[in-house]
């Protein structure tokens, strides 16, 4: 029998001894089996320390963010291969998709929190914070990647989306990981981390994975660290007390199995959305994934008048669900993950059975479909109903890992919030109503037992991802047995990978330390306007001062007439008693736009476009005569993506400081300690184009340069074209260009031509192996001319038509076989790339 095998140090290997085996939770098929011994675990965890960490923390979160992503689309491109493992853990179709696409969903939804941090390996947080008077000694707080690995153990339910919404996460933070996954559903698992280390796009060392329990993984673990678990309370707190984890203070992140609570509000009667809500959510949650979720509902607590009617209601859902082998269609709910799992379930029924009463399903039999209720993992759904939920604390207490709840009634809102409490913490909670004060109540008293609670109701219901799914920007853990800890929560969860610390100094220093422009830090005067840079020439703390403009009376009158703001302090001198304004007042807005006219570079350059306002702030009135000018520096860049028809491109947030010039000309006497010429600072945001440097550009002069340098027997650096089918090609794409040639379909289709038609506006090279539409595979067109000095002399006579043709018609629209509708500029960005594509080939550049 096959032993799952294990990724470490660089290697796929496997456990010396025989193995446990792992059987297939549908069939009871024995098909692999778990072997851990003779595995070097400090040489593991330092491993990942070493090799992984040290290629990780140098990324930025950009790269970080675009790794995450691309390692997503991989994967979601090859999903098709884990569906069929995923049935032998006993997951439907449904449960698969939640488990596999859903944790690709974490790869995507982690990559983009890139754009909230910047373009750096490490985090700046919060805001600056002065400490002195003259502004010279501040602080701020930093958080970079821990040097450590993180250390994740998991649980059988969900091998896939247990994995990556913790990993996506570490790897975020510049953190790399040894997973180790629950035995019983290890080989879904190793399926995907094999498939992850195939595709080379993490650095080596970024993922480590051991499919087994290893008892010591903890034994020398370090400081820098961290340590997740997934799975029972009771082994979470076992693990927790671990020496090693006291003694060198190691995070420990535990999600515990919890008794959620979902409540039936009492508006929400028979007949109202809101109830059959309620029925729907509740009989999900108990089938879904055969009920091994940790956010499954275990308790259902409704109005004492309406437990009948819930009772009922359930029956007939629970009535439809058709238990048997996953890969059928007309199945709904598969099995647990092992037979040892069913013992474990029917122990925990029937100790809840001593306080409640059993009042669906049967634990002794099921009708499948497709599968043998003996030799598979199979249970029934069971209802379970207690009428004294607070004399018959067990419901409170014990967990069904299965499809299993308990109904119990309330008499008012009071005991409802007090039986969510006994739970004594979960990780989620719901309440189907559809009035808000019963909302706001619930929820404000209940919050401090639960880690997420979703309110139920006919508005939210078709948009609604439902009470048992955590999602990546939300956190996901609760308060005591839920394990006290928290996991995902977009930035949330990447910083518990991160080391925060204070920093102070010098706002000078700081600038440079934290790659943001700190109020008070030495300008770096621009040797051109800051709008003349490049993305990439830009630096934080580049400055210009303006020159100067005196804001007049009849400036505010016509702002005031242009924008319809004829606020009294700009239009009413004679209403100025008892105000803050001395005389005729400037609009904020007017002063903004004013220093906007004076820091503004007129002429077209690399600066693309206004991005936005990030923050403004008015400090003191300006009246009519009074002069200002502006001090514009760069405070931070963040880069982008673009993925329209736009130029690669990156935004640069601007300090925009607004001075008082007569404050200059004021005398001393007349100045006090809290005046200053600055009245007003702003941030805001510029899109900037980034260094075109990966084409030359394409002129007469250099094409007549490049051709001189062709000879007819030379061979290509990829593909099968001679020289002069090279050069006959370009002609014939030019008769395309000058519209000879327009009658032929695009070749492209049309769910992504838009994509690709916007690509033309990247740096991006084209494949060296790009396939030309109207050509079979590895064959040519034959040659329509002489010889090779004949087909450049035709080929310099297209091009030349092709710029007379738009010269002529500047606003013409051509059709392209793979890009479609094209305009003049985008001709030549193509033209460009083409042309560069093919001279490299025969290395000409």
């Amino acid at each position: 029998m096959n032993k799952i095998p294990h990724y470490i140090l660089g290697s796929w290997t496997t456990g010396t001894e025989e193995g446990t085996p792992i059987h297939d939770s549908v069939t009871g098929e024995a098909f692999t089996s778990i072997a851990i011994e003779g595995l070097d675990i400090p040489e593991i965890l330092n491993y990942g320390r070493t090799k992984g960490g040290e290629k990780l923390r140098k990324m930025t979160f950009q790269e970080r963010g675009n790794m995450l992503k691309k390692l997503a689309l991989y994967l979601t491109k090859r999903k098709d291969s884990f569906y069929d493992l995923s049935y032998r853990t006993g997951a439907t179709k449904v449960d698969s998709w939640i488990d596999i696409e859903g944790g690709f969903g974490n790869l995507f939804a982690n990559a983009s929190l890139r754009k909230l941090f910047p373009n750096q390996p490490f985090h700046v947080e919060g805001d600056p914070i002065d400490l002195s008077r003259g502004g010279r000694f501040m602080a701020h707080h930093i958080m970079v990647p821990k040097r450590g690995v993180a250390v994740h153990i998991n649980a059988f339910n969900f091998p896939v989306w247990g994995m990556l919404e913790k990993c996506a996460v570490n790897w975020m933070a510049g953190v790399p990981a040894v997973v180790l996954p629950a035995p019983s559903s290890s080989y879904l698992a190793e399926a995907v981390a094999r498939t992850i280390i195939d595709s080379k796009i993490l650095p080596e060392g970024a993922l480590q994975i051991i499919n087994g329990t290893v008892k010591n993984i903890l034994d020398t673990v370090e400081s820098q660290d961290v340590v997740t678990f997934t799975g029972s309370a009771l082994t979470g707190r076992l693990l927790k007390a671990h020496p090693r984890l006291i003694e060198e203070s190691v995070p420990f992140t535990m999600e515990a199995d919890s008794l959620n609570a979902s409540i039936l509000g009492e508006d929400a009667k028979p007949g109202t959305p809101e109830f059959d809500l309620f029925i729907k959510e509740v009989r999900k949650e108990m089938t879904v994934k055969c009920g091994q979720k940790c956010t499954a509902i275990r308790r259902v607590i409704v109005p004492e008048n309406l437990v009948e009617d819930v009772q009922i209601a359930l029956g007939k859902a629970l009535d439809k669900v058709t238990i048997g082998d996953p890969r059928l269609k007309e199945v709904r709910m598969g099995s647990l993950v092992s037979r040892q799992q069913v013992e474990a379930v029917r122990d925990s029924v029937n100790d809840l059975a001593k306080e409640a009463q059993i009042v669906y399903g049967d634990l002794d039999k099921i009708e499948t479909i497709g599968a043998d209720a003996k030799k598979g993992a199979f249970i029934s759904p069971i209802l379970l109903r207690a009428d004294h939920p607070f004399q018959n604390t067990i419901i409170h207490e014990r967990e069904a890992f299965g499809p299993v709840s308990t109904l119990m009634p309330y008499k008012n809102l009071d005991e409802a919030i007090a039986l969510a409490q006994m739970g004594k913490g979960s990780l989620v909670s719901s309440i189907a109503t559809s009035d808000d004060k019963i909302a706001k109540e619930y929820t404000i008293n209940a919050a401090s037992h639960h880690g997420r609670i979703l309110v139920i109701n006919r508005e939210m219901a078709k948009q609604s991802t439902g009470h048992g799914s955590p999602l990546p920007y939300l956190v996901h853990g609760g308060p005591g047995r839920a394990g006290g800890g928290e996991e995902m929560g977009g930035m949330r969860g990447i910083k518990h990978y991160l080391q925060r610390t204070a920093i102070q100094g010098s706002p000078t220093t700081i600038t440079e330390i934290t790659g943001i422009y700190q109020q008070n830090a030495k300008y770096k005067e621009a040797e051109q306007h800051p709008f003349q840079y490049h993305w990439e020439d830009i630096e934080p703390g580049m400055s210009l001062k303006t020159h100067k403009r005196t804001l007049t009376d009849t400036d505010i009158i016509n702002f005031a007439n242009l924008t319809w703001d004829h606020f009294y302090a700009h239009t009413d001198i004679t209403s100025l008693d008892g105000s803050i304004f001395e005389k005729r007042t400037a609009h904020g807005y007017f002063i903004i736009s004013a220093a906007a006219g004076l820091f503004v570079y007129p002429n077209k350059g690399p600066v693309a476009a206004n991005y936005g306002l990030d923050s403004i702030r008015f400090l003191r009135p300006l009246y009519h005569n009074d002069t200002i000018y502006v001090r514009l520096t760069c405070k931070e860049k963040v880069d982008r993506d673009v993925v329209s028809t736009e130029h690669p491109s990156g935004i640069v947030k601007w300090h925009v400081e607004v001075f008082d010039a007569n404050f200059e000309n004021r005398p001393e006497s007349e100045k006090t300690e809290k005046d200053s010429p600055l009245v007003a600072v702003a941030t805001i945001l510029t899109m900037v184009q980034k260094k075109q440097e990966t084409f030359v550009e394409m002129t007469d002069e250099k094409i007549d340069e490049l051709l001189s340098k062709l000879k007819s027997d030379m061979r290509p650096e990829w593909g099968i074209m001679t020289p002069q089918h090279m050069v006959e090609h370009l002609e014939y794409t030019y008769k395309i260009a000058s519209g000879e040639i327009q009658d032929f379909d695009v070749n492209t289709p049309e769910k992504i031509l838009e994509k690709v038609h916007a690509s033309l506006y990247n740096y991006d090279k084209f494949p060296k192996n790009s396939q030309f539409p109207l050509l079979e595979k590895d064959t040519l067109d034959e040659l329509r001319h002489a010889d090779l000095e004949t087909a450049i002399e035709k080929f310099k006579e297209q091009r030349k038509k092709y710029i007379e043709y738009f010269k002529e018609n500047p606003e013409a629209i051509l059709n392209n076989m793979v890009f479609g509708e094209m305009n003049k500029y985008e001709w030549y960005l193509l033209e460009r790339k083409h042309l560069n594509h093919h001279f490299e080939q025969f290395n000409l550049l």
